[in-house]
């Protein structure tokens, strides 16, 4: 049996963005492959439902807490899709035949610091598929996976009666602040959006999520920091329409092939890291206009005094997409 060894430690968007090399690995490579996966415990749950994987290793802090297990495993190959000091230290304690992909740390550096642009038209997803091309796979072109356990779904019964015939989900969490609007700009939206609304976020995000809701009107329900990540990403799968900054529910609308209005402030599309085959609406919004942008590789701050990376996002042009993709879908 030919054990390959996939390591990807965060973060859920990222993680969401491996799976097409998991699902093309186990459906072209050898008969009887066994895909393992590596990452931290934190965000296991993203892949412990894969069909496509057969084991899932996870840390809290160290490789060391799962090295000697790895080692038993007597893996054939290592597919690095994290490229960082403990991937590399797997690596070496387990000195079999690996394959790295390549971030491109100097290219965007080189983007956000002097605005230059060497970064290559790839999408990160291609990248990721570009490390196990020596195995003759071909990507099959099905997109993003993300399944959600059965009996974790969002049931319709919590779904309030307002949102039952179709709703947006706005999502108002990420991980770094420069990502995401204000809460004055995700409270205009939600006043200018005629259509039912369904904020998602996490736990750090309840109480901006409640300050929206009460401020804006009672179309808004706010599911943010009440929901486990496959309940949220149920309440995605269910939704007409998504708009929401550069971060994981983006790619998580993306593997369910959902119309996606993604906001984009200090980072931009340019990375690599865009909804991923997107058939369905995919606008990419952004203050075309501020041209030190991008401002950070990571969404961490904004080169400019005032903030304006993401202040100045074009609202009226997220209403007027987001009322014609609604209107369209209207029976």
């Amino acid at each position: 049996m030919t054990k390959v060894l996939i390591i990807r430690f965060s973060s859920i968007g990222d993680m969401v963005l491996t799976t097409p090399v998991v699902r093309n690995l186990k459906n072209q490579m050898y008969e009887g492959v066994e895909i393992h996966y590596l990452t931290k415990n934190k965000f296991r749950s993203i892949v412990d439902s894969n069909p496509h994987i057969s084991k899932v290793y996870g840390i809290d802090k160290s490789t060391n807490e799962v090295i000697e297990e790895l080692k038993a495993e007597q893996y054939h190959y290592i597919i690095d899709l994290q490229r960082n000091l403990r991937s590399a230290r797997v690596k070496r304690a387990l000195k079999e035949l690996s394959f790295t992909f390549e971030k491109y740390n100097w290219e965007k550096w080189l983007l956000v610091n002097f605005g230059i642009n060497k970064m290559p038209k790839v999408h990160i997803v291609d990248r990721y598929m570009a490390t196990i091309t020596r195995f003759d796979i071909q990507n099959d072109n099905e997109g993003l996976d993300f399944f959600i356990p059965e009996g974790k779904e969002l049931t319709a019964d919590r779904v309030p009666e307002s949102h039952q015939n179709g709703f947006i989900a706005l999502g108002i969490g990420a991980a770094h602040w420069r990502k995401k609007p204000r809460k004055e700009q995700y409270i205009t939206l939600c006043k200018q959006l005629h259509y039912p609304i369904a904020l998602v976020g996490g736990p750090a995000e309840k109480e901006l999520g409640e300050e929206i809701a009460f401020t804006s009107e009672t179309h808004v329900w706010n599911t943010a920091g009440m929901l486990s990540l496959n309940e949220s990403a149920s309440l995605v799968k269910q939704c007409k329409l998504i708009i929401t900054p550069d971060t994981g529910i983006m790619h998580i609308a993306a593997a369910f092939k959902k119309p996606i209005i993604s906001l984009w402030g200090a980072t931009v599309p340019d990375f690599g890291m865009y909804p991923y085959q997107n058939d369905a609406l995919n606008e990419m919004i952004q203050a075309d206009h501020l041209n030190k942008r991008p401002c950070s590789k990571l969404g961490t701050k904004c080169k400019y005094k005032e903030c304006r990376c993401i202040d100045e996002l074009p609202l009226e042009k997220v209403v007027v997409v987001a009322e014609r993709e609604m209107e369209d879908k209207s029976p």
